[in-house]
């Protein structure tokens, strides 16, 4: 089976995106510039704030607290994409942050907002900001796919990677929750067979979506790939 990577646009950048959720100017500010010095990419959010948090995926969000916390925290945390997010209070007292316990907010900057101090806070926690991130990131990689399911054999071409699963587009429809093992080869990653299920289809264009198996040890060697490819 012939591989190849889908060519990049030079200009592109995978990125984390960590929301600042009804900041003031100077601390919007103060923050836009601590994260994007350590790679993450701060977006204000001054309206629709639970909306957005519920529907748009972001790896990090800071919010201050307050009377308004909890609606917002409660509609992330409830969101498909955002349930793992890395949650940081912006505080004037830690009394505050008590009542919001089950969130589980995991940093604090305090107010009033002091550069040093935002720095360093951002710096111990940006590896798990980025790490939240590769668990989701695609990457575009176009690979021969063969795929097995129970006594039925099919191939596939893929779209996307990541170290949680894969797009593909079938030479037949595949309908959803199927079990699936499928194998595919890329440049630096010999071939490997791998667990899943079909987690969502697009029948009439013969597009569908593989999670890989969590419990299958062989996930593992595809994190490295895709960690490895990210770091290059």
């Amino acid at each position: 089976m012939g591989n190849s990577l889908a060519p990049l646009s030079s200009s592109r950048k995978f990125s984390a995106r960590a929301a600042l959720v009804d900041l003031q100017d100077s601390s919007r500010t103060m923050l836009s510039e601590c994260f994007r010095q350590f790679g993450i990419d701060a977006v204000p959010i001054t309206v629709d704030h639970s909306k957005r948090l519920a529907k748009e995926k972001f790896e990090a969000c800071v919010i201050r607290v307050g009377s308004q916390a909890e609606d917002v925290l409660e509609s992330a945390r409830c969101s498909r994409s955002n349930s793992r997010m890395i949650i940081y209070g912006l505080v004037g007292s830690l009394k505050d942050v008590m009542k919001l316990s089950k969130y589980g907010l995991n940093a604090l900057f305090h107010e009033p907002l002091e550069r040093p101090a935002a720095l360093k806070l951002v710096k111990a926690t940006q590896m798990l900001v980025l790490h939240e991130f590769r668990r989701y990131v695609r990457i575009p990689v176009i690979t021969e796919v063969a795929l097995v399911a129970g006594q039925k054999h099919f191939s596939a071409s893929s779209l996307e990677l990541s170290s949680g699963g894969m797009s593909l587009k079938a030479t037949e429809d595949v309908t959803s929750g199927l079990p699936v093992e499928i194998s595919f080869a890329l440049l630096t990653l010999p071939r490997i067979w791998i667990r899943g299920n079909v987690s969502w289809t697009k029948p009439g264009q013969r597009l569908f979506g593989v999670r890989f198996d969590p419990r299958d040890d062989r996930k593992a060697r595809i994190k490295e790939w895709v960690d490895g490819y990210l770091e290059s």
